[in-house]
């Protein structure tokens, strides 16, 4: 059974909503125009809900013979009396505060205002149990208070509306500057109901489909340029408009303005296109594309042969059908068929005598050695019998000369 199924609804004949004030200084009475800033009247009304919820919760903890629902009505009344008067005395208390430290202040936002207060009251219905137990850090109370929030708003106890009218009369009797409601009087009901049409405080509901906000109209602007149903172009200039919404994944996924890799990418092109100009980019970039494909399979070649290879191939081929390929496989298969019948490349004489001298250079260099031994050994292996019988005869003279010396 639901624990409020028998606690007792609010009364209809309750009028929460602040009186006219009238000012007779001009000579009559003087209307006010009652209109609030719709957003934080509504944010406001959201908050006394799990406000309420708390302090039932808080105050029954631990007691085997109160439940929340045995309390919420009692303590909404308390609830009511205690904002209003708070909120009533607020202004005095600001005057009296007046030149407090920077950690003594208080924002001036009607909304912070109002949470402040619910946040006392919540605190000033806890028991003895609740104070001492740990039962404030656990997660058990939070469980318990977001389950008793669902039930007050499933049985209506307390409605949106009703919560609304409160949040419009705290919030008059806080914001002394007038930052939040409208404060212009008029002599008479018709020159308020002009007023009314184009106060800035006028209350509207968003018109783009799928969008229910409700604000004020100073936050027209404001809230069309954030609003995620709002229709708007294609953020990378295609010809598509979409729900602002949507806009992020149309852009990833589906736009054919969004940056993609060249199809060449794996073999040296790194250029970032639009998805819809692959095509061109692939007819445009196509001798760039040839020498790259080249290059992977003449690792041998300069780049002076690999270019002049680009160009018989494009002369040897249509350029249409060259640049239909659209990825690396295709085009590589047509570049093998068309060498096949070009023949092998020719290779620049100039690079081959090059790379002879400096497989040369590093033979020396490896088996550079003393003149003696090392100087006969190069010559037994060399294909040339006179110079190694020149050389073999050279060292025996030494070898002579050397002896003769040591015996005089």
């Amino acid at each position: 059974m639901s624990v409020l199924s028998s606690m007792e609804l609010p009364t209809t004949n309750v009028d929460l909503s602040p009186e006219k004030i009238k000012d007779e200084k001009e000579g009559g009475p003087m209307i006010h125009c009652d209109l609030c800033d719709t957003e934080v009247i509504h944010k406001m009304a959201q908050m006394f809900v799990p406000g309420l919820a708390s302090a039932c919760v808080d105050n029954t903890t631990g007691d085997p013979f109160k439940t929340p629902g045995s309390v919420v009505n009692d303590l909404r009344k308390d609830m009511i009396d205690y904002l209003t008067q708070r909120s009533e005395s607020f202004v005095a208390e600001s005057v009296i505060l007046e030149g407090t430290g920077p950690d003594d202040e208080v924002s001036d936002h009607p909304f912070d205002i109002v949470s402040y207060f619910v946040d006392d009251f919540v605190d000033s219905k806890r028991n003895l149990f609740s104070k001492v137990s740990g039962w404030l850090l656990s997660d058990k109370r939070e469980d318990k208070i977001d389950d008793f929030v669902q039930e007050i708003e499933m049985n209506g106890f307390w409605s949106l509306d009703r919560r609304e009218t409160i949040a419009e009369t705290l919030l008059k009797n806080v914001d002394f500057k007038n930052l939040f409601h409208c404060s212009m009087k008029f002599n008479s009901a018709e020159d308020l109901a002009k007023h009314t049409e184009k106060c800035n405080f006028k209350p509207m509901i968003c018109q783009n489909e799928g969008c229910n906000n409700r604000f004020s109209t100073r936050h027209l602007k404001e809230h069309d340029s954030t609003c995620p149903f709002k229709i708007i172009p294609c953020e990378q200039k295609c010809t598509d408009s979409l729900m602002r919404r949507q806009m992020d994944r149309h852009c990833i996924t589906e736009c054919p303005m969004k940056l993609v890799n060249c199809p060449f990418y794996s073999v040296g092109c790194r250029s970032a296109i639009s998805q819809c100009m692959i095509e061109k980019h692939c007819a445009d970039d196509l001798h760039s594309h040839l020498l790259h494909i080249l290059k992977g399979i003449h690792r041998e070649a300069s780049g002076e042969d690999l270019k002049r290879r680009v160009e018989q191939i494009v002369q040897a081929s249509s350029s249409s059908s060259l640049a239909e390929a659209k990825e690396v496989r295709s085009l590589k298969n047509i570049v093998k068929a068309l060498e096949a019948k070009l023949g092998p490349l020719e290779v620049s004489a100039e690079k081959t005598s090059a790379e002879t001298a400096s497989m040369n250079e590093d033979s020396e260099d490896r088996s550079t050695g003393t003149k003696g031994g090392e100087q006969s050994l190069q010559a037994l292996n060399s294909p040339d019998k006179v110079e190694v019988s020149a050389i073999l005869n050279k060292n025996s003279a030494e070898n002579a000369v050397n002896n003769e010396d040591s015996k005089t």
